[in-house]
């Protein structure tokens, strides 16, 4: 009989806002106080605990007192490192909570026969592996590679930080094929900001929405919890989440036209998202006093204020051509510009434009469509 908790994609001191720093933080000491609560055998977190494999003193401060929490309710964390955790030099802030004695980092393999042997950190009858994720998905041709150290009779589980095919379909971003992984009785995946739970392989999802797009996507954060065979998701709602669309082509206009819509909505201890769009016609975005429309909604009692202009522009600029071959217009100002903009990046052009072309899927999250995009133009860029 097994019973334990699986978190990842804390992402600690990931939120440049300080109320979504403190509402991150927030949430995973939910998560906590929910496994002490349920009295779990022992937590798992597979991979991003911290932003940064080198996180602020004061993120620190605050996770080693949920971590002693724990400890003192005897029960064991188990963990690996991230993309974002993970530090080429392989020295990261896991390392001092695992010599504090708060956790066990089960990142533990050597290469033989051109293999990766995972050995097991065992608790009872279960056995722990792990492997880390790594920046740039990395760790993708490392786990074509990995056995585990055979462990008969135990409850085995598997820990990765990375993208698995059976999650992302038939998107073309880097990922392993699950069937070619070691087989267990349970694959603790992160990585993916995703809530994925099939054939005991669950993606635990983030703790808290790691950027704006996430927030309007799944609302809150979400773990889960194993109970002698059966797989609960834990959601975590703690703000709610207001998003208001608005169409402009007045930014002179604009601020006036937003707070008198946010008057007619209930703001009070919500994050609320004002996402904008639009062709201006008169004005530019410069002219839309955020400030004010930030203080109007604090006075409403709104918890804190994000807003989104990626979709708001200005009217195309006329170009003119010497000579403008319509049939290719894209070719032509590319052209142009590599005759008025000399540089060593130019042939680099075309394929980011077509790179930045890609389109998401109907069905796809926005995170992996992220990730996809992301993936793409490193490749280009080299990176």
């Amino acid at each position: 009989m097994v019973r334990f908790a699986h978190l990842g994609d804390c992402h600690l001191g990931g939120w440049r806002q300080p109320e979504l720093n403190g509402l991150n933080f927030k949430s995973f000491q939910y998560a906590i106080e929910k496994c002490i609560k349920e009295k779990v055998e022992f937590v798992l977190i597979s991979g991003d605990l911290f932003d940064t494999a080198y996180p602020p003193i004061e993120i620190l401060k605050e996770a080693f007192g949920e971590f002693r929490k724990l400890k003192e309710a005897s029960i064991p964390v188990f963990l690996i490192a991230g993309s974002h955790d993970f530090s080429a030099s392989g020295k990261t802030f896991l390392d001092v909570l695992e010599k504090a004695g708060f956790c066990k980092n089960v990142s533990i393999f050597e290469e033989r026969n051109e293999k990766i042997i995972l050995h097991p950190t065992t608790l009872k009858n279960v056995a722990i592996y792990g492997y880390p994720g790594k920046k740039s998905s990395l760790e993708v041709e490392d786990l074509e590679r990995i056995k585990l150290d055979d462990t008969p009779g135990f409850f085995r589980i598997l820990m990765l930080h990375t993208s698995i095919k059976g999650a992302i379909g038939t998107l073309p971003i880097k990922s392993v094929d699950e069937k070619a992984l070691p087989e267990v009785d349970y694959l603790a995946l992160s990585h993916l900001h995703i809530n994925y739970n099939k054939n005991k392989i669950v993606y635990s999802g983030p703790i808290f929405p790691n950027n704006l797009s996430e927030l309007e996507e799944l609302k809150g954060g979400s773990f889960y919890i194993f109970d002698n065979g059966k797989i609960r998701k834990e959601e975590i709602r703690l703000k709610e989440v207001l998003v208001i669309d608005v169409e402009l082509k007045d930014a002179l206009s604009a601020t006036e036209k937003i707070i008198s819509l946010f008057e007619k909505e209930n703001v009070a201890g919500k994050i609320v998202i004002l996402k904008l769009a639009g062709i201006l016609e008169k004005g530019k975005t410069l002219d839309i006093d955020f400030a004010r429309i930030d203080f109007q909604l604090r006075k409403k009692g709104a918890f804190v204020f994000l807003r989104s202009t990626s979709r708001l522009h200005m009217p195309e600029p006329e170009i003119k051509f010497d000579v403008l071959d319509t049939s290719n217009i894209e070719n032509e100002i590319i052209k142009n510009f590599e005759e008025r903009t000399p540089s060593k990046f130019n042939p680099l052009i075309s394929q980011l434009i077509k790179s930045l072309q890609i389109e998401k899927q109907d069905e796809e999250k926005i995170s992996v469509f992220q990730d996809r995009l992301i993936s793409e133009n490193k490749k280009i860029l080299s990176v």
